[in-house]
């Protein structure tokens, strides 16, 4: 067991099998729903709790903008009505020697909102664009 928890820095995404480099990654939750049920013959005056079904967060990964990269945009582009590329998409916490240590995997992942950066005349600060996903299931992996 490592001596130290790991650092919340050093990660890295790969998007579809291209590595991509982000500044910040946000949502990476998963809830599962409550059930109470309780039948009419029940000795007790309470209900009885049993998990129901998960639910997962939006994701939102934010990166610096980059001259001739648009592919957030072209991604978010190709929504049509209720068709859009679907992609997988893997998060990796890194250790201290650049391996990965927890991993998030994310299943059907789509876009849902591209955010642009702010300008600001007296600013001194990187463009940054936000792209918030939605997706169906999220595991999480300990290497």
């Amino acid at each position: 067991m490592s001596t130290y928890p790991l650092v919340k820095f050093a990660f890295e995404v790969d998007w579809g099998g291209t590595k991509v480099g982000f500044q910040e990654v946000s949502g990476l939750n998963v809830e599962a729903a409550l059930i109470e049920y309780r039948h009419g013959a029940s000795p007790d005056f309470s209900k009885i709790k049993m998990p129901g079904m998960k639910s997962f967060s939006n994701i939102t990964l934010k990166r610096g903008t980059f001259k001739t990269d648009n592919e957030y945009f072209d991604w978010f582009q190709s929504i049509q009505l209720s068709t859009i590329e679907r992609r997988s998409i893997t998060i990796s916490l890194l250790d201290e020697t650049g391996a990965p240590a927890v991993t998030w995997k994310v299943k059907n992942a789509f876009p849902l909102k591209l955010q642009s950066t702010d300008l600001k005349a007296e600013g001194n600060e990187v463009a940054i664009e936000t792209l918030e996903i939605a997706h169906e299931g999220l595991t999480i992996e300990n290497n």
